[in-house]
């Protein structure tokens, strides 16, 4: 079986989990996070070398205040938590997104994590926090064009390899395989760039309940799909 160099994770459904069982959305967010710590083992141990996952877009401020909360509370102790499971798998983790948006105390957390893993190999995990693609592109833009401004680019130059070195994911390959859990099946502002050629799979599965048998019936159905890169392959 081929595994994916790069995964894609869209975790969905922990707030409907949480509510199926009688509990609060806080709950399912908990046992997401949960989850995540487990996944991220599973896929090192299958050999992915690069994981992506979108834990809090640029619109999930609209939320109730209490759960919006609850999140800002779980980052906290996920980010200090991160540093165990960093050094447990070897992990170099990177946050993409606009953090400037969250208090202080967690960026520095943030800052903290990318300096504690920065030397790591094994696997590279980025959280993608308080990321919107459509604001990563238009912060990309505005840094292109100031270097423009200053003469350090020539704007005939620019091709795909430069803009894409101003974006969250410079230097990370572009996904092979993305996955969103619990039923929806769009990108929600998630990597529009960088999932130009990648392969798409949805499952009704909610997130707390997806585990390795469902990573691994994702990985197969990748294994079924003819990646052509918009070529054609020879009869």
């Amino acid at each position: 079986m081929k595994i994916p160099n790069h995964i894609a994770i869209i975790l969905d459904g922990n707030g409907r989990w949480a509510k199926a069982k009688g509990m609060p959305r806080s709950y399912g967010h908990v046992k997401g996070c949960a989850n995540l710590e487990t996944i991220c083992e599973d896929i090192k141990d299958l050999g992915v070398k690069y994981l992506t996952v979108y834990a809090f877009s640029t619109e999930n401020w609209k939320r109730s205040k209490e759960e919006v909360d609850g999140l800002m509370k779980l980052f906290r102790n996920y980010l200090k938590k991160c540093k165990k499971i960093s050094q447990k798998n070897k992990m170099r983790v990177k946050v993409i997104g606009d953090i400037s948006a969250f208090d202080k105390d967690i960026q520095d957390s943030v800052a903290e994590l990318e300096e504690f893993s920065k030397d790591y190999d094994e696997l590279f995990f980025q959280i993608a926090l308080n990321y919107g693609s459509r604001d990563e592109i238009v912060r990309g833009v505005r840094r292109l064009a100031r270097d423009a401004a200053d003469g350090k680019l020539v704007p005939e130059e620019i091709d795909e390899k430069i803009f894409e070195s101003y974006l969250d994911t410079a230097g990370i390959p572009d996904p092979d395989l993305m996955i969103r859990t619990s039923g929806e099946q769009r990108l929600s502002n998630y990597l529009l760039w960088q999932l130009a050629y990648t392969e798409f799979y949805f499952t009704d599965v909610a997130w707390p309940d997806f585990h390795k048998p469902e990573l691994l019936q994702a990985i197969e159905k990748y294994n079924e799909r003819d990646r052509r890169y918009g070529g054609v392959k020879e009869e």
